[in-house]
């Protein structure tokens, strides 16, 4: 397991290194073919052929040189590469090589990074080229046929490699934009619940002062938790999106099922008497499902104070075998006269989102007997036979 990972570790590394310095790797890729070419240079040449001459080595050097520019300008590449080569079999009688190494590369770089014209130009290119060369060398059909099949499949792994970067870039575009909506409902959660318990301190606060000074003071106590608690969940928000910076601060756990009573501290905090209450066996959740209920919770009851006009409201969490059911429920004018089912704004589509990412189910509505409105989730868990062993 060690190896593998210090192998994965390695290749991790070396496509970053290539990715920030294709100019490096392609000169690296000419020196591995040139290489590749040096060896029938270097191993004895049969009797009765004449010795290989460095004429023909620097000749053979010149088609593997413009390998270094075949990210730039890849049918140029091509052209000389087919220049140098019919010059070499032409002009000097050196050793043959057993793969068209230079022409496979630039063939497979043309695949993969060029457009459908220098495609085509390439494909035409060939067609054309290759029987040329084998009239050139050996005027064989098993020759013909294998020039035209490694060709084929350098032109094949081109394309392949390219149909799968645009699948990672596709991927990576959709893993944004799922990161994007995830900060953008975490942020409206925040502001919209913070926001909306100090409208309705500061609301009630002038009739305070003048009637009952000493809710005045809690009403004012209550705007600074509830601005400081907003402040502290968005600094840590905006921790996670800073990049490139020395010594970070530390970032503090995501809110949980802890929370929840501060929660109802300062809704209540706000007028409304909020109810609260567990059944079953409670257990311990995973800290990503604990978020959600906590931030499910929070939307709930912002929507209770901004839209309900209710008095009173509860908070239950049903504990089942393999499921937790949360219920919001207040006791105010319930769904707008007009609202589709299961309709709402951003919070509730909110809601129904955080529910949908675990698996689960939400379900919005006039609350018990028509009375007020109801949001009841439902999320898989970990049974409790599980959780115990």
């Amino acid at each position: 397991m060690g190896v593998r990972g210090d192998v994965r570790g390695w290749w991790v590394r070396a496509r970053e290194f290539g990715a920030s310095r294709p100019q490096a790797v392609d000169v690296g890729i000419a020196l591995l073919v040139q290489a590749a070419m040096t060896m029938p240079f270097v191993v004895p040449r049969p009797p009765g052929l004449e010795p290989a001459t460095w004429a023909a080595y620097g000749l053979t050097s010149l088609t593997v040189v413009p390998l270094i520019w075949r990210r730039r300008a890849p049918l140029a590449v091509l052209l000389a590469i087919m220049a140098t080569s019919t010059l070499y079999q032409l002009a000097v009688d050196g050793p043959g090589q057993p793969l068209p190494y230079t022409g496979l590369v630039i063939v497979y770089t043309i695949a993969a990074l060029s457009p459908p014209s220098k495609r085509l130009a390439t494909v035409l290119l060939l067609v054309v080229a290759v029987p040329v060369s084998v009239w050139l060398n050996t005027r064989s059909a098993r020759e013909l046929t294998f020039s035209l099949f490694v060709f084929a499949a350098a032109y094949v792994f081109g394309r392949l490699t390219d149909a799968r970067q645009r699948a990672a870039r596709v991927e990576t575009e959709r893993a944004a934009a799922r990161e994007r909506a995830r900060i953008a409902r975490e942020m409206h959660d925040i502001l919209s619940h913070a926001v909306s318990l100090m409208i309705v301190q500061a609301e009630a606060g002038p009739v305070a002062v003048r009637t009952a000074p000493e809710r005045a003071e809690a009403a004012f106590d209550a705007i600074s938790a509830t601005g400081r608690d907003a402040m502290g969940q968005l600094r840590r928000m905006l921790g996670v999106l800073r990049e490139g910076t020395e010594g970070p601060e530390p970032r503090e756990p995501q809110p949980d099922l802890g929370g929840l009573p501060g929660l109802l501290e300062r809704v209540r905090a706000g007028g409304l008497d909020v109810a609260y209450g567990t059944t079953g066996g409670v257990r311990t959740l995973p800290a990503a499902t604990g978020a959600t209920v906590y931030r499910i919770v929070q939307e709930a009851l912002t929507n209770v104070v901004k839209h309900a006009e209710a008095r009173t409201a509860s908070v239950r969490l049903a504990y089942e075998e393999g499921v937790l059911e949360v219920v919001v429920t207040d006791d105010g004018r319930g769904p707008r006269r007009g609202a589709r089912p299961g309709g709402g704004g951003h919070g509730l589509v909110g809601i129904r989102e955080r529910a949908a990412a675990h698996g689960g189910t939400a379900v919005c509505g006039p609350g018990p007997q028509g009375r007020g409105f109801e949001v009841r989730v439902a999320l898989p868990v970990a049974a409790a036979r599980e959780v115990a062993r």
